[in-house]
């Protein structure tokens, strides 16, 4: 089978690795070579051992009747969604580790797949290596998927682990994961959780069947998080993670991204470093947790990899994916219910006046402030309180 990949930036050039590397099993397995015939990219690679099968021009892909299969790895929604379609259209399978372009085209792109009787897979879009996707759309078809509730952010995960077990700031943990390269030079996507809201919403669309826009997600980051929050957190005995989420509820699936407080008993309590975790619920299974390495150049190449091999493997068998183009309407975010975890200069009587009686959180070494845990409230409820008590300094919700 011949390949082509589009894009050879960090995953692509570790796809061509993989195939390299493990080449005599690939080839067991899939039941034939899979051999790389052209690398699509703007840039030159002098000296790179495959720089002769490089070329510019997409259609020199998708217009090559030998390119059955093609890799994704571009990022961003254009212009690789003009590509992919044109490869699709050509009768040429895709696989793409771009949750950007799978969050916003992923129902259209399966819908044009199906109709041209080609594969469109996109497992390593979320959780990298973490084989979420195959399992939600072929193990666990037996369900109802009550909750999704996961880890997918490498670098937000391995920020708030330095940040819990050295108690630094936001800021000093950041320059440190960018310099290990965990962190891009922009960090914005993962910081502010724009990657992990993708993520939800594509698990979320493939639960429910219909197309959830992420822009639909309330979502918040973790650039507000300070070590004062974590002195506060260990005081609990808790930790600080940031938590894509998704739950059926009577009024439809309510998805958020936001940081939690995660318990000791909590499933993704234990979830540290760039690793990644996903916890399912469902109705007759129960509960179930995909564990593994989220993020990196060889863990999202292999499972992109994988996808390859399913379609060597099963060329006239799409995998069914029941994803419509129509959208879906979540659950009204306001009507989310949590309990928080509070931090004010506020005096204890104007918290009372506010919030009734309150359980206190007396971390060592802090003064001048006060830290407490509501009760259950739902988000609106919150928010109207909160307008009503001065000074605070952080609120953060509870697992």
């Amino acid at each position: 089978m011949e390949a082509a990949i589009m894009g050879y930036g960090t995953i692509g050039s570790g796809v061509a690795e993989v195939l390299r590397i493990n080449r005599e099993s690939i080839r067991k397995r899939a039941g034939e070579e899979i051999g790389i015939r052209y690398i699509l990219d703007l840039r030159d690679f002098p000296g790179d051992p495959l720089s002769e099968k490089l070329v510019h021009d997409y259609r020199v892909i998708a217009e090559d009747p030998q390119v059955q299969v093609v890799v994704e790895t571009m990022g961003g929604v254009e212009p690789a969604y003009t590509f992919v379609k044109a490869m699709l259209m050509a009768g040429k399978h895709v696989t793409t580790s771009n949750k950007a372009l799978v969050a916003a085209k992923g129902a259209e792109l399966t819908a044009l797949a199906k109709e041209k009787n080609v594969h469109f897979m996109f497992e390593a879009s979320v959780g990298g290596g973490i084989p979420i996707i195959r399992s939600l759309n072929s193990c666990l078809t037996a369900d109802e998927i009550e909750e999704i509730t996961g880890i997918v952010n490498g670098t937000t995960n391995y920020m708030l682990t330095k940040m819990s077990r050295e108690g630094l700031e936001f800021d000093d943990v950041l320059k440190d994961a960018q310099d290990k390269g965990y962190a891009e030079k922009d960090p914005t996507a993962d910081i502010e959780g724009y990657d992990a809201c993708r993520k939800i919403a594509i698990l979320t669309s493939l639960v429910c069947g219909q197309q959830v826009d992420y822009e639909d997600i309330h979502t918040e980051g973790i650039t507000d998080i300070t070590a004062t929050d974590i002195r506060y957190a260990s005081a609990m005995g808790r930790v600080v993670r940031l938590l894509a989420s998704s739950k059926k509820t009577k009024n439809g699936y309510a998805a958020m991204v936001a940081p939690f407080l995660l318990p000791p008993e909590h499933p993704l309590y234990s979830v540290n470093d760039v690793f990644n975790a996903v916890f399912v619920h469902g109705n007759v299974l129960g509960d179930a947790m995909f564990y593994g390495s989220g993020a990196g150049k060889l863990p999202t190449a292999s499972a992109v990899v994988a996808d390859i091999v399913e379609i060597a493997r099963h060329p006239d068998a799409g995998l069914a994916v029941d994803w419509s183009t129509k959208k879906i309407e979540l659950a009204d975010f306001n009507s989310i219910r949590n309990r928080f975890f509070v931090r004010t200069t506020a005096e204890r009587p104007a918290i009372r006046a506010v919030f009734g009686d309150v359980e206190y959180i007396v971390a060592e070494g802090i003064s001048g402030e006060r830290g407490f845990l509501t009760e259950e409230l739902s988000e609106a409820a919150f928010a109207a309180k909160a307008e009503q008590l001065q000074g605070i300094l952080q609120r953060i919700r509870i697992a």
